[in-house]
């Protein structure tokens, strides 16, 4: 009786009660590899970045400039010839995360046009941070391949080993228990 009144009463909480779907989004985004080796160093991700000295910008994902020309906005895999001395090294670069920021360059202008005399920053060219070693563009890039390599032979070599010793240690085991049966049958 108390087994079907307890029943009873769970399925009436459950009927009753509101549960809501718990629900969590991680959204991890990364794209150090793909970063042009001007770009400034210590970014993990990069949408645009903004050039204010040329007022143009890099979309970072497909690799494009953005600038006016002929007074609207276009989009190019190379700057203009009258970019041609421009050094995107030394440059200064904004990063911008948002889409389509040049439809609020006024807004950039204005904020980013007093930075003209700014401090140099590190390039990922010249970078010696090691997560940006995976652009095949980057000076350390055959290094960090062979790391890489090295890496991974040795993670299978080592799943390897542990592979062979846990089947090493089955085979122990059932050769122990075969001797133990064949002992208790032996007994008998």
């Amino acid at each position: 009786m108390k087994k079907i009144f307890l029943l009873i009463a769970l399925v009436t909480l459950g009927l009753t009660s509101r549960i809501e779907p718990v629900s969590a989004q991680i959204s991890l985004r990364i794209n150090i590899g793909s970063q042009p080796l001007w770009g400034p160093s210590g970014h993990d991700y990069v949408e645009y970045y903004y050039l204010p000295e040329i007022e143009a910008y890099y979309y970072v994902p497909n690799r494009q400039y953005i600038f006016i020309e002929n007074g609207r906005w276009v989009t190019r895999r190379y700057l203009p010839m009258r970019y041609r001395g421009f050094d995107l090294y030394d440059a200064l670069k904004i990063v911008i995360n948002e889409s389509k920021p040049y439809y609020r360059h006024d807004y950039y202008k204005s904020k980013y046009s007093s930075h003209k005399n700014h401090k140099r920053e590190i390039a990922i060219r010249d970078s010696r941070d090691s997560r940006y070693y995976n652009n095949r563009n980057h000076p350390q890039y055959q290094n960090w391949k062979r790391e890489e390599q090295k890496r991974k032979e040795y993670e299978r070599n080592r799943d390897e080993r542990n592979r062979e010793s846990r089947d090493n240690r089955n085979k122990k085991e059932n050769e122990n228990n075969r001797n133990k049966k064949s002992r208790e049958s032996r007994t008998r």
